[in-house]
């Protein structure tokens, strides 16, 4: 990854939360810790963030209110290889006229690249991926009501009486914090009631994540693996968590990243 890219992922995940580690960039970037730390000394020197012990902190701490779930901007370009995988993987599912629900996430936006040509009936709580939809697909799109939330672009709400419930999908298709033992793991309790008002809608779960969420955790579960009906990974996963989900009931599909081909799907203007 470019130094300037890290800079930006640096200064984007520093708003999510007072202090990031020195660790937890160098998962986001995939880099050295080393690098890390001398990326943080160029941006504490030009002023952009406080180089605290262990890690960075902003200059103008993030607001009161903010979401804990990471910034769309900041996962985007994670695992970008194996998420259009799992993705094309995912859209491989889907026929023509279904009924689906996309969750609002990196991972599922992915989904979008392939959907060109489709025509779904889709229902998402994702600001990107509806204005993607709207502008390079035949799809049905369908939003819920709710507050925009910028950062993640997602559209949530805290009340009962919105598009939801009207809608029926096949399949939900979404993404997660981390996958465990004891379920499907999201960070923050507002996109939690978001995602299981959609999933009361859907006949299917269909969970998209990279190898590496199977070895994060965190402090909220969503639901059982065995309200799970597949989980989308690559070639990544290791034999524990295969099992593990296989022990559950849940289908597993692994896709490979070595062979992936660029997106041709979307028009030349395509974002």
């Amino acid at each position: 990854m470019h130094e300037r890219e890290r800079h930006r992922i640096i200064l984007s995940a520093i708003q999510e939360k007072p202090v990031i580690t020195v660790q937890d960039i160098a998962e986001l970037t995939e880099a050295s810790e080393a690098t890390i730390r001398r990326d943080i000394a160029a941006l504490h020197v030009q002023g952009k963030l406080r180089r605290v012990r262990g890690g960075a902190e902003a200059v103008h701490p993030p607001q009161i209110g903010q979401l804990a779930a990471r910034s769309f901007r900041v996962s985007e370009s994670v695992n970008i290889d194996k998420k259009r995988a799992i993705a094309r993987r995912a859209v491989e599912l889907c026929e023509e006229g279904d009924s689906v629900i996309i969750n609002g996430g990196t991972t599922t936006f992915q989904m979008v690249h392939f959907m060109s040509a489709r025509r779904l009936q889709v229902m998402t709580n994702s600001f990107a991926i509806a204005e993607h939809l709207v502008k390079h697909s035949k799809s049905t799109v369908t939003v819920p009501g709710g507050a925009i939330y910028r950062e993640q672009s997602l559209i949530l709400s805290p009340f009962e009486n919105d598009a939801i419930r009207n809608f029926y999908a096949r399949r939900m298709f979404i993404g997660a914090q981390g996958v465990g033992p004891l379920g499907v793991m999201e960070a923050d309790a507002l996109v939690i009631q978001s995602e299981q008002k959609l999933m009361q809608q859907a006949e299917e779960l269909i969970v998209m994540v990279d190898s590496s969420k199977f070895h994060r955790r965190s402090s909220l579960i969503l639901c059982p693996l065995e309200r799970v009906t597949t989980i989308i990974t690559d070639d990544g996963i290791s034999e524990d968590a295969a099992r593990m989900i296989e022990d559950a009931g849940v289908r597993l599909i692994i896709t490979g990243t070595a062979t992936m081909e660029p997106v041709k799907e979307d028009s030349p203007s395509a974002a």
